[in-house]
């Protein structure tokens, strides 16, 4: 079988978490695969590979992705930032801090997604009704809590108890 004069690595440069990083991927590899596997940040979880569950959820310019539906090389020029970033800059603090007191995690699976999309909420809308918060993490799966004790915690990092 030939390659058919395909590249299978590129030469990518972004900022991850704040930092300049260069790297060589593979062009097919997904940009949470190589967040895990090529950079050791292993926060965002690998899910479903479809986009569905928001396991894989991280930010891109300071907007939230699924990091299973991108490709490493589409960010590109692009400032990536992962919960480990989110938590490193204390921008999350408060919300973890809330998920812990509410009992809103369990298996901790869906937590980084779970919270980088409250976070990213909280951002646009600082104290959201609760059928706003449930609106906006309706994206991300958690078959553990039931999600009540997850709205509760978001109302609350949201000063909305």
């Amino acid at each position: 079988m030939s390659d058919l004069g395909l590249e299978t690595t590129a030469t990518l440069a972004c900022t991850v978490n704040g930092e300049p990083v260069r790297a060589i991927v593979p062009v097919r590899q997904s940009l949470v695969d190589w967040l895990r596997h090529g950079l050791g940040l292993t926060g965002s979880h690998v899910g479903c590979e479809h986009g569905v569950c928001g396991a894989c959820t991280i930010l891109v310019d300071g907007r939230t992705v699924r990091g299973c539906l991108m490709l490493a090389m589409q960010v590109d020029g692009l400032a990536v930032e992962t919960i480990e970033g989110a938590t490193a800059s204390g921008r999350v603090v408060a919300l973890q801090a809330a998920f812990r007191e509410r009992a809103a995690l369990q298996c901790g699976f869906c937590t980084p997604g779970m919270v980088l999309t409250a976070a990213e909420l909280l951002a646009s809308e600082p104290r959201p009704s609760r059928a706003r918060i449930r609106e906006a993490i309706s994206g991300n799966y958690c078959r553990c809590t039931g999600y009540q004790a997850i709205v509760d915690a978001v109302a609350a990092a949201g000063g909305n108890d």
